[in-house]
């Protein structure tokens, strides 16, 4: 099954629909599972993997109907499919890469994927649109429930869920805000963010998760530990952490448009003019112009373009979508162009 035309448009989570969507992009929650009875990927062999990833196909099949869910077989996708999936945030970096049997299913929506094969046999996934931490959370706990009834997991009555990764013991879970925070990026107080959730123990990504960059001023923030907390009390942590993020950000945009709203309009109307114009662009000079359009338009300063559009286009001018759309490969430089082109199409209009 070849995965769906994704060059055109984004999934639920980049609607801008959710609660506190102007800040929070996204919330998500993700589960590690291991099946009892198998090694950890790391250790097995291919056969193996091949045998459970057969397996593992199956029991999601059951549940397909019910969560409409589309299975991509991973081994036999191009690179350039798995590299689209990875940018949709469907999969992971290490899932693109790695070797042997091993798929995703995912929903129409892309608010559901379900990995098999990746670090773990099994890591669940919920993203939504703004801040939505309680019902990403239902929704992730009724497909786990669903799919343990198929499959019996690794579990120690005193540790919890057994994982490839011993900072996953336990409840397994990884929960991550995705924020969109230019104003405390360009008056240097992002700093403080970053100290502030060290502290507790958080850790601080970038747009594609661990070991990636912080482009476009978007940052996820994730916690580090699930062993001796419950699931409800590691989503509580973060109700409790979110809102003052959100509160900081927004006091120092509006202490932006007090201060000089005429050069803070001019700083959003210079890099909507850039994206509308330029002959070449790089993928970093193209995050960083929409995050200032971005901010412009949830501040009133821009009405030519929807925040949907320019969320899209975060994901829809990355390396993988852009020759997708061309269908075929493109060097860096042929990318920066047709990237280019790409935004005059769809913003000068």
């Amino acid at each position: 099954m070849k995965p769906r035309n994704f060059s055109s448009s984004g999934g639920e989570w980049l609607r801008g629909t959710g609660p506190e969507s102007d800040i929070v992009i996204s919330s998500r929650i993700r589960l590690a599972r291991n099946v009892d009875g198998y090694s950890f990927v790391s250790r097995m062999n291919s056969e193996s993997r091949e045998t459970l990833e057969v397996y593992l196909h199956q029991r999601i099949r059951d549940l397909a109907g019910k969560l409409g869910l589309e299975y991509r077989n991973l081994k036999e996708a191009s690179m350039l499919d798995r590299l689209l999936l990875m940018e949709r945030h469907l999969i992971s970096r290490e899932h693109v890469n790695m070797d042997g049997d091993r798929g995703v299913a995912y929903t129409a929506e892309e608010m559901v994927s379900v990995m098999t094969n990746e670090e773990d046999h099994l890591r669940l996934q919920v993203l939504r649109s703004g801040l939505q931490l309680d019902e990403t959370w239902e929704l992730v706990n009724d497909i786990d429930n669903r799919l343990a009834e198929l499959v019996p997991y690794s579990f120690h009555s005193r540790l919890g869920f057994l994982t490839a990764c011993p900072t996953n013991v336990g409840t397994g879970m990884r929960v991550s805000v995705m924020f969109h925070l230019p104003a405390l990026v360009l008056t240097k107080q992002i700093q403080k963010v970053f100290q502030a959730v060290s502290k507790i123990h958080l850790a601080v990504r970038g747009l594609y998760g661990e070991g990636t960059m912080a482009f476009g001023d978007f940052y996820q923030i994730s916690n580090q530990v699930t062993l001796g907390k419950s699931e409800e009390e590691i989503i509580q942590g973060f109700k409790s952490l979110v809102p003052r993020i959100i509160v900081y950000e927004r006091k120092v945009r509006d202490r932006m448009i007090e201060d000089n709203r005429t050069r803070l309009k001019d700083t959003v109307s210079r890099a909507f003019g850039i994206l509308q114009n330029a002959q070449t662009i790089s993928s970093e000079e193209t995050m960083d112009l929409l995050s200032k359009v971005r901010l412009g338009v949830n501040l009133g300063l821009l009405s030519d373009i929807r925040i949907s559009r320019v969320n899209e286009l975060f994901i829809l001018t990355q390396p993988a979508h852009l020759q997708k759309l061309e269908g075929k490969d493109l060097d860096p430089q042929d990318r920066d162009v047709v990237r280019a082109q790409f935004l005059r199409k769809h913003l000068q209009n």
